[in-house]
């Protein structure tokens, strides 16, 4: 007999945090793990955003604020939207929540009820169908393939919506997979979307910032302007200013879905953090040359990454387009190991934490972060090599 709720009952915990625990627990119990399952950038948050924390302390900024964020951090956020996404919205249309997973928790909350459908490409974000779920909705994989880039096609969409899709979720540049659409793509699956006016869209772009194939990055409510009025934008800092334990996400779409979010939140959590919106703001109103050697350095990595698992027997991965994750495929190793679970494990017992592939929804295969140090990259690299070719 259990005392938890029905709904606790349709989700499981996090597989990429359970990963990330037993890694630091493992570490703490003297054993030598590099762990590459955690999705959090390694780099420092910049001076200026940690100058205007401490800043805010001094002030005595410590009290409540506004349930969806302080005014200046809607202004600031606004300036974040239209500078690197190409999004004017007004900050009637923003709202700040403690992390972008706060904000999706809440939108999907706030808008879908038992027997409503929700469209998710597969590989995924683990979050994501668990949230659905807890919802009580249904979730849809559309099933993406590495020769494809990890993308659905408009094809793919039509066929998948019915009358009960509610939600359409997007992630570019992707968790896990590094897929980006470009601004023709989205246009294609815009025309899709049109002939279903009940379906909503998260662009979930918390990943922006860290593309590396040629060209600016695109976004729906940018690409398909008559579908903004049914567009969710997510985005943050905690990627692009390594502001993971801020706790800090923004959002931008229609006021009637922000207001709902909003009245969630003021029975969930309240207000975030009021030092962390202080910080926040800095993050977007200040200097951002940094992340021009951010994005280079990534970008390094990736190249180092992906070049040493593709010379390793049974394993292959794409060159991811944006975000910091490869998602390998082990398919060949599948006889000896039986499946990527089993694999995970192994990996662990030879010193390297990542997370398999069905964790995410795919099959056979796992995800590395190379959100590390060139040192660790290499190293882990030679552990993994070792470990499968043993």
């Amino acid at each position: 007999m259990t005392n938890t709720s029905i709904a606790l009952g349709r989700i499981q915990p996090s597989q990429t945090t359970a990963m990330t625990d037993r890694a630091i627990a493992l570490r703490a119990a003297g054993r030598d793990i590099i762990s590459l399952s955690v999705g959090e950038p390694d780099f420092a948050t910049p001076p200026h955003v940690v100058a205007a924390a401490k800043a805010a302390l001094d002030a005595g900024d410590t009290k409540y604020t506004a349930v969806g964020g302080t005014a200046r951090l809607k202004a600031a956020a606004a300036l974040h939207f239209k500078r690197d996404l190409g999004i004017e919205v007004p900050t009637s249309q923003i709202t700040v929540s403690a992390g972008g997973k706060q904000a999706i928790f809440h939108a999907l909350l706030a808008t879908l009820d038992p027997g409503d459908e929700v469209l998710i490409p597969s590989p995924w974000w683990v979050s994501y169908p668990e949230i659905v779920r807890f919802a009580g909705a249904t979730v849809v994989p559309i099933e993406t393939t590495a020769s494809g880039g990890f993308r659905i096609t408009a094809e793919q969409l039509a066929a998948a919506i019915t009358p009960n899709t509610r939600w359409l979720l997007l992630n570019s540049p992707g968790n896990p997979t590094g897929a980006t659409y470009s601004a023709e793509e989205l246009r294609a699956l815009g025309e899709a979307l049109r002939q279903h006016p009940r379906v909503l869209v998260m662009s979930d772009d918390i990943y922006a910032p860290l593309r590396y194939s040629p060209g600016g990055h695109a976004t729906l409510a940018v690409e398909c302007p008559d579908l903004a009025d049914r567009v969710l934008t997510i985005s943050g800092v905690s990627k692009s200013h390594a502001m993971t334990g801020f706790r800090i996400g923004v959002a931008a779409g229609p006021e009637w879905l922000i207001a709902a979010m909003e009245t969630l939140q003021s029975h969930s959590s309240g207000n975030p953090a009021s030092i962390s919106q202080a910080a926040a703001v800095a993050a977007f109103e200040g200097p951002q040359d940094f992340l021009l050697d951010w994005r280079e350095c990534f970008r390094a990595r990736r190249d180092m990454v992906v070049a040493a698992i593709n010379a390793i027997p049974g394993l292959s991965t794409p060159v991811p387009d944006g975000a910091f994750y490869c998602m390998v495929d082990a398919a060949p190793l599948m006889d000896r190991f039986g499946d990527d679970a089993a694999l995970a494990l192994h990996l662990l017992d030879h010193g390297v934490a990542i997370v398999p592939a069905s964790a995410f929804g795919g099959r056979d295969g796992f995800r590395i972060s190379f959100a590390a140090d060139e040192a660790k990259l290499e190293e882990a690299v030679r552990r993994i090599a070792a470990a499968v070719t043993a």
